[in-house]
């Protein structure tokens, strides 16, 4: 009997993401070996998991996730005008991706959105936030959350 995919599980997959007209975001299936994650310790956002709770290794999944199980819906107070002055050594130009620090030495990566006057907009939602993304899955092996894998290294 094969292991059903819960919170803890070893997981090795492929994926697709892309959004809902088609256009790719990532996809792993180009890559020589397959990523493996464990279900639930933040490799993946919780929508993302959920999708692969009750999976086993062979199941295919194809899935329309909205914005809200994704990357969350765009949120108006994520962006944020600064003072030009703020930006010598920062790009301007729109499009633009600018990093700053928060009070908790947290890096914040944000989108230069446009340049008014003596003000620089910053987008500081994720680029697909308020997008539906379709995630496509190949579950190709699950190890449960309570087997610890051995690796032989041979006779000493």
């Amino acid at each position: 009997m094969t292991e059903v995919i819960a919170a803890g599980s070893r997981v090795t997959l492929h994926f697709t993401l892309s959004l809902a007209d088609g256009q790719l975001i990532d996809s792993t299936r180009q890559r020589a070996q397959a990523p493996s994650l464990t279900i639930g310790d933040g490799s993946l956002l919780p929508g993302f998991d959920a999708v692969l709770i009750g999976l086993r290794a062979g199941d295919r999944r194809s899935v329309i996730l909205p914005a809200e199980d994704a990357f969350g819906t765009w949120n108006p107070a994520n962006v944020q005008r600064f003072d030009r002055a703020r930006f010598v050594d920062l790009p301007t130009e729109p499009g633009a991706v600018v990093s700053f620090v928060d009070p908790g030495r947290t890096e914040l990566p944000g989108v230069v959105r446009r340049v008014i006057d003596d003000q620089v907009e910053v987008d500081f939602n994720h680029p697909l936030a308020g997008r539906e993304v379709v995630f496509e899955v190949d579950i190709l092996r699950v190890q449960a959350a309570d087997v610890q894998a051995v690796q032989w290294m041979g006779a000493h």
